[in-house]
């Protein structure tokens, strides 16, 4: 396959690599793995989370990769192409990004709040001589639950002024308002010109939380106790693993942090040169990524370690999940550092960093998506693609003001418990189901060898078509029978609210069965005809008197002709035949 003319491509392949890996490695690293590798077992969790890297991880990475450099289109139109029943699933993986998009850009905001907050001699969150404490503050941790810490106050009383649930939705804070405007401003900034402009930005973006996250190891390995949090966090505690949750949150973390099933890798795969070496790019992402995630639980606990000697209490009584630990045990272990203010600047900037690669990636599907099937129109109203990446911008940002209203933490935590826990899943099993099956292995082999002149090897071929779809299938089903109802701290979510949460989890999942049943209508034949074709990869290009050709003919002046398509896509399972 030729290059397509007019679709740009990375500069530098290393541009992609360092893009990939931002996108991959991401907030999850610091707060997520941290907690679930301490509850889990401590360095016990480490032997299912490899595992689950090399047999689902790495091949679903490599998987997206190769489709996405090979059709050189992102999620939607690459998997309308691979499996035209399922082609609902670019759908929605393009609808959970935007709606992730929403969102994530919150934590940035939050980012930037403590990093401004930075700027000051002494700590805000200090001590509890301020205007939003409360009688029951403490500066130190204890095991009353009736006090909170100095740092839970500032963030609960000060940064967000929460209400007391989602029935009370309070005031908007003009001042997260501001910062949630400047993080898109970052954002367009760095993406308007499309890979040109990213590639360029994740050198920084990406690089550097490395040189942070070195900086504060090693601060915190001098610091008392710090040894005691290093111990906890690698000692295995064996029994643990009998544990079948504990295999199959070692197996989420791995997909959720890669990012598999969100478009994201995809989407970016399509800018590549059509020879790009995929394999070495899965490794160096999906490798970094694991271990950035153990690498930063160095360094979280060897801070834990520290706060664990300094108020007498156990590391098992400090650790929690979420945006807690971020914006509220870490800051407190700020506090007593020596030169406190430049600790936490550095921190909540590599938050800033981390935050931003992800969030370019989310965009970025959104984009793509859109200029693959309606360019035509798009740029005839538009002129310039920079004013679809400002439209998309703008459209999150104003979907994104609940979040940074006083009711804005039970919002964003209602959102991400029903959109990255509960859609995603549904999203990968029809993913890995309409790829590693229905596309077929041999397809994508085949693709693989026109591409970079080798196959994949035995192992890639296997896990594509037992283990992946095997694990993803259990990995689906226990969140089904475990699905907990979301909940933010002790607060219970109102049935109503959880019902929201289904919807905005419908929001993306729905695509999946509306796209199956209008290629079903549009196939021309009858039922058993139209079924068979719509698992025929590619026949809703191959047939150009079909209604649905006819109604897509703006998708279609953009996918080259179907003579072409016949001379460079293998329709069967035989190798195409190698051509200089």
């Amino acid at each position: 396959m030729e290059e397509e003319a007019g679709r740009p491509t990375w500069s530098r392949q290393i541009e992609f690599t360092l893009a990939g890996i931002g996108c991959a490695v991401g907030l999850g690293n610091i707060w997520r793995f941290p907690y679930l590798c301490y509850r889990s077992g401590g360095g016990a969790f480490l032997v299912p989370y490899l595992l689950m890297l090399v047999v689902l991880g790495i091949p679903l990475l490599h998987m997206e990769l190769t489709l996405g450099q090979y059709l050189r289109r992102g999620p939607v139109l690459a998997l309308t192409k691979a499996c035209p029943l399922l082609k609902g699933v670019g759908m929605a993986t393009v609808a959970i990004s935007f709606i992730m998009c929403t969102y994530y850009n919150v934590i940035i905001t939050w980012a930037l709040y403590y990093m401004f907050s930075s700027f000051r001699s002494e700590l805000l969150w200090e001590n509890c001589n301020n205007t939003w404490n409360t009688a029951n503050c403490s500066d130190r941790v204890t095991n009353s639950s009736s006090s909170s810490t100095s740092s839970q106050q500032f963030f609960n009383y000060k940064v967000l002024e929460r209400t007391s649930g989602v029935e009370e939705t309070g005031t908007l804070r003009w001042e997260l308002f501001l910062l949630l405007l400047l993080a898109w401003i970052l954002v367009y900034l760095c993406i308007f010109k499309g890979v040109k402009s990213t590639g360029k930005v994740v050198y920084f973006t990406a690089l550097f939380p490395y040189v942070i996250l070195l900086a504060l190891l090693i601060n915190n390995v001098q610091l008392p106790g710090a040894i005691d949090g290093i111990r906890f966090f690698i000692i295995p505690e064996w029994d643990k693993l009998l544990n079948v949750e504990v295999w199959i949150n070692a197996a989420a973390q791995i997909f959720n942090s890669i990012g598999i099933g969100f478009g994201s890798l995809m989407a970016m795969a399509s800018y590549n040169s059509y020879n790009n070496n995929v394999l070495k790019d899965t490794l160096a992402i999906s490798i970094t990524n694991s271990l950035t995630s153990i690498f930063a639980g160095f360094v979280i606990f060897s801070a834990f370690g520290y706060m664990s000697h300094l108020q007498n209490v156990p590391v098992s009584e400090i650790a929690v999940d979420g945006p807690g630990l971020v914006f509220v045990v870490y800051p407190q272990a700020f506090a007593t550092m020596p030169v406190a203010p430049l600790w936490a600047f550095l921190f909540f900037f590599m938050l800033l960093c981390l935050g931003l690669d992800s969030q370019f990636a989310m965009v970025e599907v959104m984009v793509t998506s859109l200029l693959d099937s309606y360019s035509t129109p798009i740029l005839k109203y538009l002129k310039r693609k920079e004013f679809l990446v400002l439209m998309v911008c703008g459209a999150a940002f104003l979907l994104g003001i609940p979040n940074v209203m006083q009711v804005g933490i039970y919002v964003f935590q209602l959102m991400d418990h029903y959109t990255a826990i509960v859609s995603i899943m549904f999203l990968a099993f029809f993913e890995v189901i309409g790829v590693c099956w229905l596309y077929g292995v041999k397809r994508l082999s085949s693709n693989l060898l026109e591409m970079t002149g080798k196959r994949p090897n035995i192992f890639f071929r296997v896990c594509w078509w037992v283990i992946c779809p095997v694990l993803i299938t259990v990995i689906l089903v226990f969140s089904v029978i475990q699905f907990k109802p979301a909940r933010y701290e002790d607060y219970v979510y109102p049935p109503w609210a959880q019902g929201v949460g289904w919807l905005i989890a419908l929001a993306s999942i729905i695509w999946i069965p509306l796209a199956a049943v209008h290629t079903l209508w549009v196939l021309p034949g009858s039922f058993t005809e139209r079924l068979k074709k719509s698992i025929t990869p590619f026949s809703l290009d191959d047939d150009s008197e079909s209604p649905y050709y006819q109604q897509k003919g703006a998708i279609m002046e953009v996918i080259p002709n179907i003579a072409i398509i016949s001379s460079i896509v293998p329709l069967s399972d035989k190798p195409p035949i190698q051509t200089k």
